[in-house]
């Protein structure tokens, strides 16, 4: 039996889809006595070991919590370097994950975000929009609640526009959100020990395990996402039915 990194064994059926909340960079830094800067660019580098390592373990979709719609509230210099983040992330690694067959596709609102990041963004998702080995999620001006307001929003214009008919429901709304298309969450990671979603993937977190690691985001990698794996795999997945043991022979 082969084995995947962190000797987890590669016949057990791990999620398909992982989430994560990737926190820690400020306290990394801190701790160090560093900029926060220094640790949002400690933060990168564990995000391209984590992507490297998430087919390994039979993980077809990771999605990232990159930045949220209110993190524009943070001091102006923290916002512009982790802009600064985004392009110089863009440009070392976008054409090793077109080679490498991942797809990129970016979460959240477009509208406020500054020209050159708005064109990165289309840039990365128009290169690589026809790999289809890996799918990498980056939630990106993205807020859960906006989300959800924003595909209830694409349908209230359908139906005055009479493209649509008839009441909301579950199916519709879905695919309204910027995560249609994508396999179901199976699970949401949040690092640094934090418990909460913080207004990540509220719609999606319906049925989602969720896992939170005592681990600083700047040191993830493939042994922390190996832990992630084994904790899914000892879960007992139900969806809001019951498992039933079977009845005893009575003799």
């Amino acid at each position: 039996m082969t084995a995947q990194p962190g000797g987890l064994p590669a016949s057990e059926i791990g999620p398909r889809h992982v989430a994560l909340i990737m926190d820690g960079n400020g306290r990394w830094a801190q701790a160090r006595g560093l900029p926060r800067a220094m640790g949002h660019r400690e933060g990168v580098q564990a995000l391209k070991r984590t992507v490297q390592a998430a087919p390994d373990f039979g993980i077809d979709c990771l999605t990232v919590f990159g930045f949220s719609t209110e993190n524009w509230r943070r001091p102006v210099e923290e916002v512009s370097d982790l802009m600064g983040l985004v392009r110089s992330y863009v440009s070392s690694d976008l054409n090793r994950l077109a080679r490498e067959g991942v797809r990129v596709r970016v979460l959240g609102r477009r509208t406020g975000l500054p020209s050159d990041i708005d064109a990165i963004v289309e840039r990365a998702e128009r290169t690589t929009a026809h790999n289809d080995k890996f799918l990498l999620q980056v939630a990106f001006n993205y807020g859960g609640r906006a989300d959800i307001v924003d595909a209830a929003q694409a349908h209230v214009d359908r139906v005055l526009a009479g493209q649509a008919t008839g009441p909301l429901d579950e199916a519709m709304l879905g695919a309204g959100l910027s995560t249609a298309g994508s396999p179901p969450v199976d699970v949401i990671v949040r690092t640094s020990g934090e418990q909460r979603l913080s207004n990540f993937l509220l719609w999606e977190a319906a049925y989602a395990e969720l896992v939170y690691q005592d681990v600083l985001w700047p040191d993830y990698g493939p042994e922390a996402l190996a832990d992630v794996v084994r904790q899914y795999q000892a879960r007992d997945r139900r969806f809001g039915a019951v498992t039933v043991a079977p009845a005893l022979a009575v003799g």
